[in-house]
């Protein structure tokens, strides 16, 4: 399993990439792979302040949905619309390709946002 080491990682299987206060969102391989094939990716909270823990959007896989949590406090800017057509592209390249969401971040990081090992050790992949 592949954790990038310049992420940051959620206990709910969400990572992100921090460029000076705006941050990239997607799932982890870990989570795309345990969902399945995924369907569909659903966000309808562009222009939304959001605080940290609170559900952002969905994701359908063939066998389920999970809610998607927002993972630093902020500003949803964006959402990668090449998901509107091409929805697998969270199983092909979840950390480049498949990312979700841009925010402009609102406020401090969550002290709870963990290390690539840490998350590999969560997981049991490390």
């Amino acid at each position: 399993m592949n954790f990038p080491e310049e992420l940051k990682y959620t206990k709910d299987h969400e990572w992100v990439r921090i460029e000076g206060d705006i941050a990239t969102v997607g799932i982890t391989e870990f989570a795309q792979g345990e969902l399945g094939d995924i369907v569909y990716v659903e966000v309808e909270t562009v222009g939304e302040t959001i605080e940290a823990g609170e559900v952002f959007g969905t994701v359908e896989a063939v066998k389920t949905v999970s809610d998607l949590f927002m993972p630093i406090s902020g500003e949803i800017l964006e959402f990668n619309e090449e998901l509107e057509s091409s929805p697998e592209l969270v199983n092909e390249s979840p950390y480049e390709d498949g990312w979700m969401i841009k925010i402009k971040i609102d406020g401090d990081l969550p002290a709870d946002l963990l290390s690539s090992e840490s998350y590999a050790e969560l997981v049991g992949k490390n």
